[in-house]
């Protein structure tokens, strides 16, 4: 093996104890956490224990100090909140119960701490750590432990994970449990749509960010919202007269609804508080329009983690366990942490300072400082949401002279419409003449082709599948056609939004130009595929809409045997050869096994996963879940596997199949697709307005360079546009897929998590890196 690899094996935890707790507000996404951290933990040879109700267990002992088996974690994966309880505690705060806590690590050798929680539980951790030689010497003089004892357990070390709604922590991308209070938030917005359109009426939401406004803007930017108030924006004075402006002008366009969200700590410039109540009084009193509030409150905590927040907690709960491993005296208590894709390790005090310094940057009117502390997600987040909200009239309009083209290529994909919507809207601020193609190539040849408006795409955002309509045909055919089509209505650049095939045919309309003047204009692609195989990008938009539906139906699956006998679950899912959803899937349902065409198999292995299996259900585990990707064998297909299976089990476990098919495809787009697919059309439209003026000379436009046709993807930490053409090396065009891809390194965390032994290369685990540093590597994150 290369020598620059690092490996698991040569880690290892025995003769360790990790205590991991979960403190402050629950959270969806904490059991996730805590089940990758006792697994991994058990995995690596060390006894974890539970501490049950956060600091105030830890202060209390007794029974609320327990150790944790591999089956004591089993289906809290898909449980919310936190199983092993949280509290806030006071007795914490002070020496004396500090000390208390010390005792019982102690007596039960726990010197290493997993603590999942808010920056007030990863502070108090903080202070404990540095404490902690002291609170043992008084220990020893107290007679409650012996000097030995002090010894032994001489240094504290500490891991945090961020718990939190509110995703207001610095130093992290996204905290557990953001994405599932979006997911709540947007379903009540979906929800509440419907009744506001039946009675045209004005929905006031107030979601939860006492101090930060990310859930707040994010879901404003996900739903299309009309206005929206945070605490690091406060409006300017005169907001009210602006807003009502704006409310009575989207009713004038025709739109029978309007959306005002607002976040709890929403004040205005002199730091007065604007509550929901003030702003429903303020429409009545000046539009005379029915208007309704809603306040969310804890449904937001509530409900099953989603997709996204299971694997970010199960990344991060095994990046702790390495963290704890690798500490030695003089590693500082740190956070792990998510940067665009990548998994790393921040200085817990520089996180919690840094998010100190936001709150106080508030308290002293200086905003906009604020929102440059909160990093650059929050920033671009807030851009994309001016960007796209304020309809600016003809005449305040830039003009240029470039038309530009929309289309959707390939299978429909969740989030698509919200892209198109972004690129339409942002396309218009920047002064060009928008133009929707209907049926991908098919209906360009075809001549499908109309100016499309601002009006025209509202209420996109939330809708499934491809309003614009989308075909698999490929341009070469009738390329003739689509040229002359580009003549007719002069267009002079072309944004496709779409899978392989979209890709493909890019590759086939930069072929073209060398015959056809026509294609001589900037192009751009963003990936949009449920099977996330297009080159060039991390994730696609609806791979994550099509992952949560996955994960739903193996919830209900799973659910469905409870009260049974043991049973085994055989589920197929889409994404031809390539294994991104039945491995990232698995990994987030908890799968045992997940079979897929990049990790050949073959009878023995088939073999070795039924026998495992069948050990596994001697203990007291009721449930096994294997996934198996549609193309991932010619001849072990779903039936095969799971007749072995049946006939292996015998006696056992019984089985039971499910082929998921279109579901996986269909539904409303997830929070997490919206908001991708509305900023990286954003950011494409952007580029194309550079481009356009970058080839534009002599009265036209004429691009012929390979940096004029570019994918734009999500690469570990940032937004990159990228030739086609150089992609062209890095694909396996027989099996549609990348001939490297990022999840196969998740792979092993699944197997570790379903107890298999395996080779796990952690050489891509986080190093700790400084705040600062991460901030200067953010300049295109997402």
């Amino acid at each position: 093996m290369p020598d620059n690899k690092k490996f698991m094996e040569n880690l290892s935890g025995t003769g360790m104890s990790i205590g991991v707790l979960t403190s402050g507000g629950d959270a969806q996404g904490m059991n996730a956490a805590v089940r990758a951290v006792v697994r991994m933990g058990i995995y690596v040879g060390a006894k974890v224990y539970f501490i049950h109700e956060g600091y105030q267990g830890m202060v209390d002992g007794g029974d609320n100090i327990i150790e944790a088996s591999w089956e004591s974690v089993s289906s809290m994966l898909q449980v919310g909140g936190t199983v092993i309880g949280s509290a806030r505690c006071k007795d914490f705060r002070t020496r004396e119960g500090r000390l208390r806590a010390a005792s019982n690590l102690v007596l039960h050798g726990i010197t290493n701490l997993c603590v999942i929680g808010g920056d007030g539980s990863l502070t108090g951790a903080n202070l404990f750590r540095e404490e902690w030689s002291e609170l043992l010497d008084e220990l020893v003089q107290s007679g409650e432990i012996s000097e030995e004892a002090a010894q032994t357990h001489s240094v504290l070390h500490i891991v945090g994970m961020v718990g939190s709604i509110d995703n207001d922590f610095c130093g992290t991308d996204m905290t557990i449990g953001t994405d599932s209070a979006l997911h709540r938030i947007i379903e009540v917005v979906d929800a509440i749509m419907t009744t506001a359109q039946s009675h045209q009426r004005t929905f006031v939401l107030e979601v939860m960010g006492r101090h930060c406004g990310y859930l707040a803007l994010v879901s404003a930017l996900a739903c299309g919202a009309d206005w929206v108030l945070i605490p690091e924006m406060p409006p300017e004075d005169g907001w009210e007269e602006q807003m009502c402006h704006k409310l009575s002008e989207n009713r004038a366009d025709k739109k029978r609804l309007n959306i005002i969200i607002v976040a709890e700590g929403a004040i205005d410039q002199s730091n007065k508080p604007i509550t929901t109540d003030y702003i429903k009084d303020l429409v009545v009193r000046c539009l005379a329009f029915d208007t309704r509030v809603t306040i969310l409150g804890h449904v937001q905590r509530g409900g099953t983690p989603s997709a996204f927040d299971r694997i970010l907690a199960s990344r991060m709960g095994v990046e702790a366990v390495l963290a704890l491993l690798e500490a030695s005296p003089g590693t500082p208590a740190c956070v792990v942490s998510l940067c665009g894709n990548q998994a790393v390790r921040v200085p817990l005090m520089e996180c919690v300072q840094m998010t100190q310094e936001v709150q106080k940057a508030m308290d002293e009117k200086r905003f906009e400082e604020a929102m440059k502390l909160r990093g650059r997600s929050f920033e671009n987040n807030l851009n994309t949401y001016k960007l796209l909200s304020h309809h600016k009239t003809d005449a305040e309009l830039p003009r240029t002279s470039f038309n530009v083209a929309v289309l959707n290529v390939g299978a429909p994909a969740a989030g698509m419409n919200a892209a198109v919507r972004s690129a339409v809207r942002v396309g218009i601020t920047e002064g060009h003449t928008m133009f929707a193609v209907n049926d991908g190539f098919e209906g360009f040849y075809k001549g499908q082709i109309k100016e499309i408006h601002w009006g025209d795409v509202g209420g996109w955002t939330g809708q499934g599948g491809s309003l614009l309509g989308t075909k698999r045909t490929l341009p070469a055919k009738h390329i003739d056609k689509i040229a002359e089509q580009m003549r007719i209505h002069n267009i002079n650049a072309l944004l496709v939004i779409g899978g392989f095939e979209a890709f493909e045919s890019l590759l086939q309309l930069v072929d073209a130009r060398s015959s056809y003047e026509e294609f001589c204009v900037p192009m751009c692609m963003l990936p949009a595929t449920i099977s996330n195989n297009v080159a060039g990008t991390d994730l696609s938009i609806g791979a994550d809409t099509s992952l949560n539906a996955i994960v739903e139906t193996c919830d209900r699956i799973k659910q469905s045997a409870s009260g049974t006998k043991r049973r085994v679950f055989i589920i197929e899912t889409m994404g031809g050869y390539c294994g991104y959803l039945a491995t990232v899937g698995g990994l987030a349902a908890g799968a045992d096994a997940a079979y897929i065409y990049e990790e050949p198999f073959d009878i023995r292995d088939l073999q070795s996963n039924v026998e495992h299996l069948t050990e596994k259900m001697k203990t007291s585990i009721q449930r096994g879940l294997v996934l198996r990707n549609e193309n991932s064998s010619e001849n072990y297909t779903t039936d095969f596997i799971y007749q072995l299976y049946s006939e292996e089990g015998k006696g056992v476990f019984d089985c039971r199949k499910n082929v998921l098919g279109h579901m996986q495809q269909g539904g409303t787009p997830s929070p997490f697709d919206r908001n991708f697919g509305t900023k990286i059309a954003a950011k494409a439209m952007q580029w194309i307005s550079k481009k356009l003026n970058e080839f534009y000379s002599e009265g036209r436009v004429f691009a012929n360079t390979e940096d004029s046709a570019c994918l734009l993807g999500m690469r570990r930490r940032a937004l990159v546009f990228q030739p086609v053409t150089q992609l062209k090396d890095e694909i396996d065009f027989v099996h549609r897929i990348p001939k490297e891809q990022w999840w196969l390194k998740l792979r092993p965390l699944m197997k570790i998590l379903a107890k298999y032994k395996t080779s796990y290369d952690v050489s891509d685990s986080g190093q700790l890196e400084h705040i600062a540093r991460l901030r200067a590597k953010d300049h295109s994150a997402i």
